[in-house]
């Protein structure tokens, strides 16, 4: 998964801050906790909060659909 500057998704437009976005895994660190979460587009995003707040860190691309075939 590439790491990320942006604000937004860059599959769907739809911004880091914003829903719908369903959380996956939760897991406490030192300094706060990291997220595994799904964007609602299905793109898997990795969220960290802690003291700067919360922010995606780095995201992969949409899942792939159903009946879709890879060669």
């Amino acid at each position: 998964m590439p790491s990320t500057d942006a604000t937004a998704c860059p599959h769907c437009g739809r911004p880091d801050r914003g829903e719908p976005f369903r959380v996956l895994s939760r897991h406490v660190t030192a300094t706060g906790h990291t997220e595994w979460t799904r964007c609602g587009c299905g793109s898997l995003q990795v969220r960290v909060a802690d003291g700067r707040g919360t922010r995606v860190v780095s995201r992969g691309g949409p899942a792939a659909r159903s009946g879709a075939t890879s060669r």
